[in-house]
């Protein structure tokens, strides 16, 4: 699997706390999946809902589709030579939409087809995918390291009607993450 370092040296608090959140991530991933029976990976749960090979499926095709509007956010930022002048903060509808994704999940909402995973993959490479977004995203953390993410709009891979800030994608990016590696872990504790 490829490790990625970021330097935490230069990133303001709030990216310290991303990166952390990135980090968490991975592990939690590799904990899910830690010592599964096969017979597992793609077992969905009586409830009908995700399978654990799909809710990381999911989590990379979300990476997947996320990485470039962070590229391009960042040039956009860096051409502008928009530098951050205080504590970075999410606007109104990043901060609601971030709050709405973290686990517990209270409301289900139906994903768009090209965010749904198809056929299983193997839990090789998909958690090698995953582990290889997570380097990805972490290094676009590091890219915005001193500029004013919250000053750069960012239109929603899912949803082209949703804008939120840089700042706000990211942590729209993590909070996703920790709901669906909750209801992996729940799927997990069903399954096996």
């Amino acid at each position: 699997m490829t490790v990625t370092t970021v330097r935490t040296i230069d990133l303001q608090p709030e990216l310290v706390r991303l990166k952390q959140e990135l980090l968490d991530a991975r592990e939690r991933a590799r904990k899910v999946t830690e010592g599964l029976p096969a017979a597992a990976w793609g077992t969905r749960p009586p409830s009908g809902s995700w399978s654990i090979a799909e809710c990381l499926m999911h989590l990379n095709i979300t990476s997947e589709r996320y990485v470039p509007l962070l590229d391009a956010a960042l040039r956009s930022l860096r051409t502008r030579g928009l530098l951050a002048d205080g504590p970075l903060r999410r606007d109104f509808i990043g901060y609601l939409l971030s709050r709405f994704l973290e686990p517990p999940v209270r409301l289900r909402v139906a994903t768009a087809p090209p965010f749904r995973p198809g056929q299983i993959d193997p839990l090789h490479e998909v958690l090698e995918r995953f582990d290889y977004l997570q380097g990805e995203l972490l290094v676009r953390l590091e890219r915005g390291a001193g500029l004013a993410l919250d000053r750069q709009p960012v239109v929603s891979a899912f949803n082209a009607r949703l804008r939120y800030n840089l700042y706000a994608a990211f942590c729209v990016l993590t909070a996703h993450q920790r709901r669906h590696l909750w209801q992996a872990e729940r799927v997990r504790a069903v399954v096996i």
